[in-house]
């Protein structure tokens, strides 16, 4: 799978014409990759189409998980009966989806029991049912950065998503197995590429007033 500098140096060997490295940082043509990416894995993810590309969804193997107030988890209608967990750190910032952040799994650290994503609303309107006594399931909803679950006391989660942040934090223990960011791999299916690549040339040449010639002879923006 491509790494985000693979896209990127692409990106630049189109534009070599057109632009100048002084004046477009790496940083910059990286947020319209993403610009781009979102947009178009929203439309996959409302076709269920994302499951299929294993490779875009990135494992936080260990995130830890501290007790914290039902008000801050924003689940006040529940009385009492509750211990509300919430990882310690905000997550790595994640791609949106047409449905919300796209999050694959959140689960047991050895995978076994998988949470049920819902929303603080849902969970305290199931927990006034009479059957909810005999509900086993757990729950979590996800709220500015962090994941809140209203009924499991683990002390740490396994979460499955699509990053465009930096997840080296999570999963590399030793400062000498971390990967530089821009070689780490690239979290968008490679059948998008091209309409990426497309599309972010399209908007540096915007972005430098460059008028786009449409003489394929002179530039073609698809090869």
């Amino acid at each position: 799978m491509a790494t985000i500098a693979d896209v990127i140096s692409r990106i630049r060997g189109q534009a070599k014409a057109e632009i100048q490295d002084a004046f477009v940082t790496d940083r910059y043509i990286y947020s319209l990759i993403i610009k781009s990416a979102q947009l178009l894995m929203r439309r996959q993810d409302h076709a269920n189409k994302l499951m299929k590309f294993n490779s875009v969804w990135k494992s936080l193997p260990f995130v830890e998980m501290i007790d914290v107030d039902k008000v801050e988890a924003g689940c006040t209608g529940i009385e009492s009966g509750c211990t509300f967990k919430r990882t310690k750190n905000k997550l790595p910032e994640m791609i949106e989806g047409y449905w919300g952040p796209l999050i694959r799994t959140i689960s047991s650290i050895d995978g076994t029991i998988e949470l049920q994503p819902t929303y603080p609303g849902t969970y305290v309107s199931m927990t006034k049912t009479t059957s909810f006594r005999y509900n086993k399931k757990k729950y979590f909803w996800y709220l500015d950065g962090y994941i809140y679950s209203p009924n499991i006391d683990w002390d740490a989660i396994k979460v499955e998503a699509v990053f465009n942040d930096d997840i080296s934090s999570y999963t590399c223990t030793k400062t000498d197995d971390c990967i530089p960011r821009y070689k780490q791999e690239i979290s968008i299916p490679e059948s998008l590429f091209p309409e990426i690549e497309n599309q972010v040339m399209l908007s540096l040449l915007n972005t430098m007033k460059i008028p786009e010639d449409l003489n394929d002879d002179k530039r073609n923006l698809n090869r």
